[in-house]
């Protein structure tokens, strides 16, 4: 691709980048969240900015580079709020909830960060792959995870000789579901599944079916 040269800056001003970007970053999620990949509009996501479409391509050099950063950003954002979790001070059951609430609360908070993975997924996770920084970027929630998971089997309360990323996926796949499929589900069985008066029912149920999990009894080989 061609680089682009730095736009003139108009009457001299020196243009805050770092602002700049980030507006750029907050348009385009919402932009390609709404109408996908294909579908969103670089002209768009410039219109509906303080800056050009020249000035987009000079910060991030195109389109797919756009969608790249708009995912690294989004999926840092939860990578964040794993980092800043606190529950060595909890009991290993206490803990897991914790974790799990996280996720419930993250997911439900970032509509836009489900449809964009749901994107990416469409796109055989082609961007995520070419990402050096998602690459690296990893899941601090899988550390703590494996340390609760260790001493809860230490203290004998969690029966269960689960895997941490197999966690991760069931804690997951719940908080997904319920934004993911919000609509669908809805107009099939008739049920809200982020309706305020049940977010606190569904918040509960996922901690209660993780604890079961890790606490059952289970069959022998």
């Amino acid at each position: 691709m061609t680089s682009v040269e730095e736009p003139a800056r108009p009457n001299g001003r020196i243009r805050d980048a770092v602002r700049t970007k980030a507006e750029i970053l907050d348009v385009a999620t919402h932009e390609f969240a709404r109408a996908g990949y294909d579908g969103a509009r670089v002209d768009e996501i410039a219109a509906r900015t303080r800056t050009t479409k020249r000035m987009i391509y000079y910060y991030f050099g195109g389109k797919e580079q756009l969608f790249t950063a708009v995912l690294e950003r989004s999926y840092g954002v939860i990578r964040e709020a794993e980092r800043g979790l606190d529950v060595e001070h909890l009991d290993p059951v206490a803990a897991i909830r914790r974790l799990a609430e996280l996720t419930f609360d993250h997911h439900e908070q970032h509509p836009d960060f489900i449809r964009l993975v749901s994107i990416e997924n469409i796109h055989g996770a082609e961007h995520i792959a070419a990402s050096e920084k998602l690459g690296r970027i990893g899941s601090p929630a899988l550390d703590v995870i494996r340390r609760i998971l260790e001493a809860g089997q230490k203290s004998g309360l969690f029966t269960a000789d689960v895997d941490a990323v197999d966690l991760h996926v069931m804690i997951s796949s719940f908080c997904f579901f319920r934004v993911a499929n919000r609509h669908t589900f809805g107009a099939l069985f008739g049920r809200d599944l982020v309706a305020p008066a049940q977010r606190e029912h569904y918040r509960t149920m996922l901690g209660d079916m993780v604890i079961a999990y890790l606490t059952a009894e289970r069959a022998a080989d």
